[in-house]
């Protein structure tokens, strides 16, 4: 059987070498790729990619770049990394496996359950080497009894640390902090305010 007539084949798996670390993946159709001579490979249909400790599913993946260094998904895109506990949804996925930049658009959470933390948002950036989480516009976070609202966030997931920022709110049970700026200490939900502080505390 010649190679160029896989990519006809219903169901695909391939295994491959990119960058030092072994990936899968499989989907219900594919297009370009080696087998067609093409730099950009087209998974349509059920698509997943796997590694080692990442996982990534949706219904168009599309993996470009030397070695498919970047990884664009698209559709009800789901994935974790399994190592680190982290889970994250999205519309639109982009993943650059060098950098380990995982960037998400569109209606997207995160979850972090080792440390308990679920963020939702329209823009998120997780660094994976550094451990450190931008989240954009309507954002909300909730851990324990706490909830967080603000336009711009700042996790800083090793140091359990939170900084908000764009009309931060903070809801602890029944208490509400306002403030320019506002950190929230995820190992002991203290919260630190900063700039036209304000606040209701409830007995």
């Amino acid at each position: 059987m010649r190679l160029g007539f896989l990519v006809f084949l219903s169901f695909i798996i391939i295994h491959a070498a990119f960058c030092a670390d072994n990936f899968s993946f499989k989907a219900d159709r594919m297009t370009g790729g080696r087998a067609t001579g093409k730099e950009t490979t087209v998974l349509i249909g059920n698509a997943e990619v796997r590694s080692e400790s990442l996982f990534i599913k949706a219904d168009r993946v599309e993996m470009s770049g030397k070695d498919n260094q970047f990884l664009e998904c698209t559709g009800n895109v789901y994935g974790r990394e399994d190592k680190k506990q982290i889970f994250f949804k999205t519309d639109r996925m982009l993943y650059d496996r060098r950098t380990k930049l995982l960037i998400l658009e569109g209606n997207s959470s995160l979850e972090d359950k080792k440390n308990e933390v679920i963020a939702r948002g329209r823009h998120i950036e997780y660094d994976d080497k550094t451990q450190i989480a931008i989240f954009q516009i309507s954002v909300r976070m909730f851990k324990d009894n706490i909830v967080c609202r603000s336009e711009y966030a700042i996790y800083r997931r090793n140091a359990k640390l939170l900084d908000l920022s764009g009309f931060p709110v903070v809801y602890k049970k029944n208490d509400e902090f306002r403030a320019d700026r506002i950190s929230v200490d995820l190992a002991t939900n203290d919260v630190i305010m900063e700039g036209s502080v304000s606040g209701t505390i409830k007995e």
